[in-house]
């Protein structure tokens, strides 16, 4: 039996490895094996259990000697420490004996100048397919001659001993850098796996001087690209699939000095009232070969109900990126011309465009803030106000300045105009207002793209300072200026001040930056 070098990781004596399968083939295996079911697309469906969607709380970063001085330590980059991590490490590796194992290698980085190979083992079929479709498939050329910079080692069905090991939970997800590796157990949501690739990368790219990010990617037919910062759930993935633009990818990028790339070759999209009207690109890619998680499905006719948030509201699919019809491939674009941050303001008194001056734009970069939504994490389960580094923060191993720093080298060096979409609530907070129409965002986002918004009236946001357009087309004039959608002034001047202190509270921890950006931020 070939075992592709399994033994260099410590599986010895597997049941059977299988490497670099066909959706097909890893459909039926699946299958027989009861991990998941077809639904009426012919898509697989899966059941993530209790993990579903990222667990924070149990991400963990090896404190070995090599890296110490590199890692910003804290809530966020947790350390333990390499004998507990080698310890469990010899405990998943046993419980992988006589197991089936699923391969797949793999690379991550769409130019070629900068990609890394990984090779990601399985115990689960379908977190294979899964990770099949979101990294960048080898060639026959590239596989045979394939040698990996980084393996992921994914174990949902080993269930950790907090007291035994060390960790917080019987999930944890562990990188060392210094061994490149990555262990995951106990969860199997399969964003763990992707999420981890693209923590790796966030510690590689800076050091060849790639600013890694946490956006989606477009290129219009004229060359010029644009990158969508944002958290999960402020419209990354929805808006860069757009039929008039070609999508370069949907969540991970690097911005090199000649080129914005994806890290991946798939997307992960949010599928919780989806419709082929409103996001015909995503609904139609859920098909043969895409793997979906915690959709509820009717058990006769296999029809998805994706208005049933009953499991989690952060049901998932993943599938390849040439799925999406207008897909680039390779996923590489010219640098970016556009920078759109994304934020879903659940108290509704942001723009919902403005327009960004440099020292604004590293403010509101930084400041990395929108609402947690409903099921993007384990325990959320209505939005909440927060702020989240660089629009990234659980990803970024290294300290926030240095991809602060990059972000304004490279917008320096491109010209780029930066603008603030809030993707959330309009005329008034959650529960009262409503979230602003897709429709509108993306008229507004089209208007910033192709320069018919610079044609409209601008007027200074009396507390966050932003420039805002009080016109757009194809969007009505009462939705551009928030105040004027509320029924209720005064509670939209104290809420909007609310916010605005806290933005200042946040910022008070960034020590580092510079007093124009410092008085950028809103007048609190």
């Amino acid at each position: 039996m070939e075992t592709y070098g399994l033994e260099k990781l410590g599986i010895i004596n597997p049941l059977n490895v299988y490497r670099n399968l066909t959706p097909a083939a890893l459909t039926e295996k699946a299958l027989k094996r009861g991990e998941a079911k077809l639904s009426n697309t012919g898509a697989l469906v899966v059941y993530t259990g209790k993990y579903t969607g990222r667990s924070p709380n149990d991400k963990f970063i090896v404190d070995s000697k090599g890296v110490h001085d590199d890692i910003a330590w804290g809530k966020v980059n947790v350390p333990i420490e390499q004998a507990k991590f080698d310890a469990l490490y010899e405990k998943v590796i046993a419980y992988l004996q006589n197991r089936e194992i699923f391969i797949f290698d793999g690379f991550a980085g769409a130019d070629v100048k900068y990609r890394k190979a990984f090779r990601i083992v399985n115990e689960l079929a379908s977190q294979n397919m899964f990770i099949r479709d979101l990294l960048i498939r080898p060639t026959s050329e590239e596989l045979e001659n394939f040698k990996e910079d980084f393996t992921v080692i994914a174990a949902p069905g080993f269930k950790c001993i907090p007291e035994r090991d060390g960790v917080h939970s019987e999930a944890a997800i562990i990188i060392d850098y210094e061994k490149k590796l990555v262990l995951i157990c106990g969860s199997q949501y399969a964003g763990e796996i992707k999420k981890s690739v693209f923590s790796v990368m966030n510690y590689l790219m800076p050091k060849e001087g790639v600013f890694p990010m946490h956006c989606s990617a477009n290129i219009g037919k004229d060359g010029n690209s644009a990158v969508f910062f944002g958290l999960s759930g402020t419209g990354k993935t929805t808006l860069s699939a757009d039929p008039e633009r070609s999508l370069i990818g949907d969540d991970e990028h690097g911005w090199s000095d000649d080129s914005v790339f994806n890290f991946e070759g798939g997307c992960y999209a949010k599928c919780i009232n989806l419709s082929k009207e409103n996001e015909p690109e995503i609904y139609n890619a859920i098909k043969f070969g895409s793997l979906v998680e915690n959709v509820i499905m009717d058990e006769n006719t296999r029809e998805f109900d994706f208005n049933d948030g009953s499991l989690t509201e952060n049901t998932r699919v993943g599938y390849p990126i040439y799925y999406i019809p207008n897909a680039q491939i390779p996923g590489v674009g010219t640098t970016p011309k556009a920078v759109i941050f994304l934020t879903a303001d659940a108290c509704g008194v942001l723009p919902p465009i403005s327009r960004l001056t440099p020292e604004q734009a590293m403010y509101y970069f930084v400041s990395g803030f929108t609402s947690k939504l409903a099921g993007t994490e384990r325990g959320i389960t209505e939005p909440q106000p927060t702020f989240s580094t660089c629009f990234g923060a659980p990803f970024l191993p290294l300290d926030p300045s240095i991809y602060a720093k990059m972000l304004e080298e490279k917008i320096a060096k491109s010209g780029a105009k930066v603008y603030l979409v809030n993707t959330g609530w309009t005329g008034g907070s959650y529960g009262v207002g409503t979230r602003m129409k897709l429709r509108y965002t993306r008229a507004m986002v089209s208007a910033a793209l192709d320069g018919t918004l610079e044609n409209s009236t601008f007027v200074k946001d009396p507390i966050f300072g932003m420039d805002v357009p009080t016109t757009c087309p194809n969007c009505p004039d009462e939705v551009m200026i928030p105040e004027n959608a509320w029924a209720d002034k005064k509670a939209y001047k104290e809420t909007a001040e609310k916010l605005a202190k806290s933005f200042v509270e946040n910022f008070k921890k960034y020590t580092h930056m510079p007093e124009s950006v410092v008085k950028a931020g809103p007048k609190a």
